[in-house]
């Protein structure tokens, strides 16, 4: 199993939960950007993936890398879509798990906001990351990544 992270957009609180739980579990993570993320240093568990810089390069290996099992985090829905249409788990930045129940819906509303806002109708964004939003976050991380652990072990809910 492997931890995969949107890294450029990933908060530095959300990805620094991510790398204690890469300590604490073992799995390889993964951080995929264009650009050096500080903190974030290539080792036996950890490593950090230098995408080419033309939109889309980090997703695209993301995409390239994640297998059924792995877990990743992004909050980036088109890509989430890609994901989940390849059985592989999705969670964004405050813990909320992209499904085929519910991605089609985000994504419907995501190109709707992302056409108010290229006709200067969006909403203001206020992009607040505190403790509220951390908690969420690694709630629903811990959750999912449980989930995981217990259907690669063949123990829980699906496994054969």
């Amino acid at each position: 199993m492997k931890i995969l992270v949107d890294a450029d957009s990933c908060p530095k609180a959300a990805r620094d939960a991510i790398l204690r739980a890469i300590r604490r579990t073992g799995f390889q993570g993964i951080f995929a950007a264009n650009r050096p993320i500080p903190g974030i240093s290539n080792d036996e568990l950890c490593r950090m993936e230098l995408c080419e810089t033309h939109h889309g390069a980090a997703d695209d290996r993301i995409v390239e890398l994640a297998e059924p099992g792995d877990l990743v985090i992004t909050r980036d829905i088109p890509l989430a879509h890609r994901l989940v249409e390849a059985n592989i788990s999705v969670l964004d930045d405050r813990g909320r798990l992209y499904t085929r129940e519910n991605i089609r819906e985000r994504l419907s509303l995501r190109d709707f906001m992302v056409g108010l806002a290229e006709q200067g109708l969006g909403p203001e964004r206020i992009a607040g990351y505190g403790k509220k939003e951390l908690k969420a976050f690694a709630d629903g991380f811990d959750r999912e990544l449980q989930r995981l652990i217990r259907l690669a072990r063949g123990t829980g809910p699906g496994s054969a």
